[in-house]
C-alpha cells in the first residue's frame, strides 16, 4: 500500500473560530474541513471551525471531543494508493439535539466572531417542497420553531434566531453558505429563511433580505458512509484505529459564488473556484454526477449489485450511463461545449469505478423524493420542451417507482421524508398503471403537468413491468444503443 501522510501544524490557540458549520457528517469532514485546514495552514486567519449536529449522532460529537476535535481523512486514489490527512481546523464540536446544545449553538451563531455559517443537512433539512421550492410552513418542526424560536430545532429556525440576536445586538449578519446538492442552493435557503422570518417578524425578514448574503456553492467529492469493514480496512492500510476517521475519493471540487460581505478565508489558495455565478457548475454536477448516481441506486440492485464500483463492472450499465449523460443531460447544459461535457463524463465513469470506496447504492437511494426533482425531473422537462427523447431518465423513474412499490409491499422503510405519503398513494391501487399514475400525481415531487400525461404513465408502467420480468442488461442496451 502506497501511503502519503500529511500532518497538521495547527494548534487550537492559533486561530479564532470564524465559521460555524451545521451538519457534522462524513462529507463535511472530508470536504469543507479539508479545504479550511489547508487554507489555515497556508494563509492563516481566524477561520477555524465550530461544527455541530442538530438532530442525530451525538456519539460522533463525543468521540471528536475526546480526541480534542482532531481527526483523519483517508483519500483513496484506488485500493493501492491513499493520502492520510490529519485535520485540526475544527476548534469545537457541538451536539444541538437538546435544549442546552441548541443554546450553545445559537450563542456561536450570535457571536460577533462568526462571519460565515455553512451547512450540509441534505435536501430534506431545509423543509422546502421538492416540486415548488417553497417553505413547508405547515411542517410540525417549522411550526415548533415559529412558536419557540429561542430554542429552534431546524436549520431554518437556527439561522433566523442567530440573525435575530445579531440584529438586536447591533452586529453585522453572518454570510449563509449552503453546501448541499440543490440547484441555486443559496437562493433556495434564502427563500426558506426569509419565508420563515416573514411568518415570525416582518421587520426582521426585511433586514435579512437587505443585509444577509446567501451565495450558492457546488461541492463534489464522493464520501461513502463508513462501515465496520471500512474501519477495519483503514486500520490495516494506515494503522489508524479511530471512530472519527473518514474515507473518500482523492478527487475534490468546491465552486463558490464570491459574495462574503464580512470577509472569508483565502480558499482560492487551496483550489476553491471563486466565481460570480455557480449555477452552470451545479447544474452539470447535479444532472451528470448525482443523476447518474440515482440511476445506479435504483437500477443497480435489480441486477444484484450493492455498490457503485460493483455496478460499474457491468458494461451494459457503463454504456447506459454514458448514454444518459451525453444524450439526455448534455443538451440541457448550454453553458458547456461538447468536449468539456465528454471529458467530465469520462472522468465521472473513472471515479465511479474507484474500487476502494464501496459506496453503497442503498445510501444513495435514500430521500429519493427530495433528490429526483433536481437530478432528473427538471432535465426531463427541458428535454420535453425541446421534443427530445428521455428514455434513460424514464427508466430511472421506473426504477424508483419499482423500489417504492417493493418496499411498500414488504413494509420496509425507504428512508424518505415523504415515505408515509408515497406509500399511501399506492396502497389502494390494484395494478402497476394505477400505482404509477398515483405517484405521478404527487405534486410534492412531480410537476403538476405530469399528472395528466397518460402517455408518460403508460411508458413508465411498461418499464416497471420490464424491470420486474426481464434481466436488466437487455433493457439497458435496448434503450442506449
Amino acid at each position: 500500500m502506497n501511503i502519503t501522510t500529511v500532518t497538521s501544524p495547527i494548534t487550537p490557540e492559533q486561530h479564532q473560530a470564524g465559521i460555524v458549520h451545521i451538519g457534522l457528517g462524513a462529507f463535511h469532514r472530508a470536504h469543507q474541513a479539508v479545504y479550511i485546514e489547508n487554507t489555515l495552514v497556508k494563509c492563516g486567519g481566524d477561520w477555524a471551525l465550530v461544527s455541530a449536529n442538530i438532530r442525530s449522532n451525538v456519539t460522533l460529537v463525543e468521540q471528536l471531543n475526546e480526541a480534542n476535535n482532531v481527526f483523519h481523512v483517508v483519500e483513496y486514489a484506488d485500493q493501492n494508493t491513499a493520502t492520510v490527512r490529519e485535520i485540526r481546523a475544527m476548534k469545537e464540536a457541538l451536539f444541538a439535539g437538546d435544549a442546552m446544545g441548541r443554546q450553545a449553538l445559537v450563542q456561536r451563531l450570535a457571536d460577533t466572531h462568526t462571519k460565515i455559517v455553512t451547512m450540509t443537512v441534505t435536501e430534506k433539512g431545509y423543509f422546502l417542497s421538492p416540486a415548488t421550492g417553497q417553505l413547508q410552513t405547515d411542517n410540525a418542526d417549522i411550526q415548533h420553531d415559529l412558536a419557540n424560536l429561542e430554542s429552534p430545532k431546524t436549520i431554518i429556525g437556527l439561522l433566523v434566531q442567530g440573525l435575530r440576536l445579531r440584529r438586536e445586538a447591533g452586529f453585522e449578519p453572518f454570510t449563509v453558505l449552503c453546501c448541499d446538492n440543490m440547484p441555486h442552493n443559496g437562493k433556495r435557503v434564502q427563500t426558506a429563511v426569509v419565508s420563515f422570518a416573514k411568518a415570525f417578524d416582518a421587520e426582521l425578514a426585511a433586514w435579512i433580505e437587505q443585509q444577509v448574503a446567501f451565495p450558492s456553492s457546488m461541492v463534489d467529492r464522493i464520501v461513502p458512509a463508513m462501515t465496520e469493514a471500512d474501519f477495519a480496512a483503514i486500520k490495516q492500510d494506515t494503522g489508524i484505529d479511530s471512530p472519527t476517521v473518514v474515507k473518500c475519493e482523492q478527487f475534490s471540487q468546491w465552486v463558490v459564488e464570491d459574495n462574503f460581505p464580512q470577509g472569508r478565508p483565502q480558499w482560492e489558495a487551496f483550489g476553491v473556484q471563486m466565481v460570480a455565478d455557480v449555477s452552470a457548475y451545479e447544474m452539470m454536477k447535479l444532472r451528470m454526477l448525482n443523476g447518474s448516481h440515482s440511476l445506479l441506486a435504483y437500477l443497480g440492485p435489480i441486477a444484484g449489485y450493492e455498490t457503485v464500483a460493483q455496478a460499474m463492472t457491468d458494461p451494459a450499465i457503463e454504456q447506459f450511463l454514458r448514454f444518459y449523460m451525453m444524450q439526455e443531460v448534455s443538451p440541457t447544459l448550454p453553458s458547456f461545449d461538447q468536449q468539456e461535457l465528454e471529458n467530465y463524463c469520462s472522468a465521472l465513469i473513472q471515479r465511479f469505478k474507484n474500487d476502494s470506496l464501496q459506496h453503497r447504492l442503498q445510501q444513495i437511494a435514500m430521500d429519493g423524493s427530495q433528490k429526483l426533482p433536481q437530478r432528473w425531473l427538471q432535465g426531463w422537462c427541458d428535454l420535453s420542451q425541446q421534443g427530445m427523447a428521455r428514455q434513460a431518465t424514464e427508466l430511472g423513474l421506473a426504477g424508483w417507482m419499482l423500489y417504492v412499490m417493493q418496499h411498500q409491499q414488504a413494509q420496509t422503510s425507504i428512508n424518505d421524508p415523504l415515505e408515509t405519503t408515497v406509500f399511501a398513494a399506492i396502497s389502494q391501487s390494484e395494478n402497476t398503471v394505477e400505482k404509477v399514475a398515483s405517484l405521478l400525481a404527487m405534486t410534492d415531487i412531480f410537476p403538476a403537468l405530469l399528472a395528466d400525461d397518460t402517455a408518460l404513465c403508460e411508458r413508465i408502467s411498461y418499464l416497471v413491468t420490464q424491470l420486474q420480468q426481464s434481466p436488466l442488461q437487455p433493457t439497458l442496451s435496448s434503450l442506449s444503443s
